[in-house]
């Protein structure tokens, strides 16, 4: 970390900053002369500070604030170190960090946390899982009253409809473009393809698969950080809330995932197109822990008016082979690769939390050894199946009692994310769509 700063002298400022329940960077800037005080000894902020809500507030009777003198942390640094921040004005070094207790034990609070237990469950069983994550998000004018997709930067005109795989709407935004993939490279986010959606002014972009998963997390919460950072420079919003337009298609985090095993086999693959039985057993973990874990798929208001049938977003418990309109989907292709797609995340999620969801309920399945039934064909829309809850409330409730959670997030972050929820759920009560929209657009 001391070398990154010395071989970047430019460097200016640094920020320290680690993801909160809501996946917002909470952090501090700290001028460079001090820094090695932060990568030795780490910095100080109260345990409260990865428990705000939305709006960056308190909760109201979290055991984290008054009734434990709202105790500080120690926060250290990942293993990512040092990385530019391209989208800001001052040469600037981020630097990712994590919470743990004075005595060294990890902070439960902390969503990077919850995803490292999942992952050490995996390792306990010689077991390794490969995450990649889809992006979707969208470009926008919130400069007046109404949301309008940006101006064309050549020709100053709005084309105000949704374009699948136009590489007119890519082009026209290529300057942008080429700045945050050049901007992915420096952060050493790993960017793939990019893509235009089906929503006004949407895009998607592909980061490739790791075989960390605590990196594939790190790589999605930094890149929303950096498109939003950089859309700004540019004189528009760039913004992963779940559901801008009423009438187009909301944003969706679409996680792909398999396991391998301590020989580096795939254990999702047995030669075959229906896989093996450990991909079986992975299915009916994420079945069953769909439900519950809805609060995190979907995690504001705002999230389920993404949540409605036909529109690019499951609502339906069920699985296929090469289908989207289903929760789970085992994509075709070479067998070697045989993995699953998790569809039913919005862009607005909290990706620690996301992929430790996933994938702690995968294991489940595969520790129960369990059988999911069989997979669906066609319109899984057209089709009556078990539904994920399609309100809020009904989301923070399945989650506080879901036993299938609670074998995948400590009783600490449940309690924690429940209390936050509750207290947005009662002050969104209070606001205007209007102001809502506000809020979100920048912050999720």
């Amino acid at each position: 970390m001391k070398n990154w700063l010395r071989k970047n002298a430019h460097v200016h400022a640094i920020r320290v900053a680690a993801a909160d329940l809501n996946g917002q960077p909470r952090g501090k800037r700290i001028p460079v002369r001090f820094a090695d005080k932060a990568i030795e000894g780490g910095t100080r902020f109260p345990m409260s500070v990865l428990n705000l809500d939305i709006w960056g507030e308190d909760i109201e009777n979290s055991p984290l604030v008054l009734a434990s003198g709202d105790r500080d942390g120690v926060l250290q640094p990942t293993e990512r170190g040092f990385m530019p921040m391209p989208w800001l004005d001052t040469p600037t070094g981020l630097l990712p960090i994590w919470m743990f207790h004075e005595d060294g034990r990890p902070f439960e609070g902390d969503p990077r946390h919850a995803l490292s237990r999942v992952v050490a469950r995996y390792a306990e069983r010689g077991l390794t899982p490969v995450v990649a994550v889809e992006l979707e998000f969208f470009l926008i004018d919130d400069s007046g009253d109404e949301l309008r997709v940006p101006a064309s930067p050549r020709t100053g005109k709005r084309r105000a409809m949704g374009e699948i795989l136009s590489l007119r709407a890519l082009d026209v935004f290529d300057k942008f473009f080429t700045e945050l993939y050049d901007a992915c490279e420096a952060m050493d986010i790993p960017a793939d393809t990019a893509i235009s959606e089906s929503g006004i002014g949407q895009f998607e972009i592909n980061l490739m698969h790791q075989e960390d998963a605590l990196r594939a997390a790190d790589d999605a919460w930094l890149f929303k950080m950096l498109l939003k950072g950089l859309a700004r420079r540019h004189g528009f919003a760039a913004s992963f809330m779940a559901k801008p337009y009423p009438d187009y298609a909301g944003s969706g985090l679409h996680m792909h995932f398999s396991v391998l095993d301590k020989n580096g086999s795939n254990i999702f693959d047995d030669g075959t197109e229906r896989g093996s039985n450990h991909l079986l057993h992975a299915v009916d973990g994420c079945m069953k822990a769909m439900s519950g874990s809805t609060l995190v798929f979907a995690p504001h208001g705002n999230s389920y008016d993404r949540m409605v049938p036909g529109a690019h977003a499951p609502t339906g418990i069920c699985w296929a082979y090469e289908n989207r309109t289903t929760a789970l989907r085992i994509p075709s292709g070479n067998h070697k690769a045989r993995r699953i797609e998790h569809r039913l995340s919005g862009g607005d999620v909290n990706p620690y939390l996301t992929i430790a969801a996933v994938l702690g309920a995968a294991l489940n399945g595969i520790e129960d050894g369990s059988m999911p039934p069989d997979p669906v064909t066609g319109n899984a829309y057209d089709r009556e199946l078990p539904s994920i809850p399609t309100d809020w409330k009904g989301a923070i409730d399945a989650f506080e009692a879901s036993p299938e959670v609670a074998r995948i997030f400590p009783q600490q972050l449940v309690q924690n994310y429940v209390l936050t929820k509750r207290q947005e759920f009662r002050y969104m009560a209070e606001t205007s769509r209007e102001e809502q929209t506000e809020l979100y657009i920048d912050t999720v």
